[in-house]
């Protein structure tokens, strides 16, 4: 076996939008994000996040851990949609995380922040998407989250 390799696929900035509180559930407290917008930019890729197209079913838990379960669609600029489904985790020091939840810039390297995203389409053009594993990193930063996503060659 090798080590694990990878390829730049494209930064993904988000514009969430107002979360709601759906309550505690036996798992921790349960919020509810529409995604209204963002953009993609890649070596092989660029485009639009839809403006209705996604959610975040956030999941606050009891370690203070953060979990995502994002769906939203892409848009390429040559008009091509593509799904992409993810999650992922966020955590770090209490300290870090409240200022991160109080909408403070911090330094990305300050906390742990990753994705797993899939991608769905039915375009020739980028059906390469369907069939590769990807991961993210995640920044917060106050207007909303920026992700490096890669490729696994």
């Amino acid at each position: 076996m090798s080590d694990v390799r990878t390829s730049p696929l494209f930064t993904l900035t988000l514009k969430p939008g107002s979360a709601q509180n759906l309550g505690q559930t036996p798992f921790g407290e349960r919020r509810l994000a529409p995604i209204a917008g963002g953009s993609f930019e890649g070596p092989r890729l660029r485009g639009t996040v839809a403006e209705s197209g996604g959610s975040d079913w956030l999941l606050v838990r009891p370690d203070g851990a953060t979990q995502f379960d994002v769906r939203l669609a892409l848009v390429t600029d040559d008009g091509h949609t593509i799904g992409m489904t993810y999650r992922g985790i966020r955590h770090g020091d209490p300290a870090i995380m409240a200022r991160l939840n109080r909408g403070e810039a911090v330094p990305p390297e300050s906390y742990y922040f990753r994705i797993v995203p899939f991608f769905e389409t039915s375009s020739e053009k980028y059906g390469w998407l369907n069939r590769i594993i990807a991961v993210g990193l995640g920044h917060r930063q106050p207007q909303g989250p920026i992700y490096r996503i890669f490729e696994i060659l």
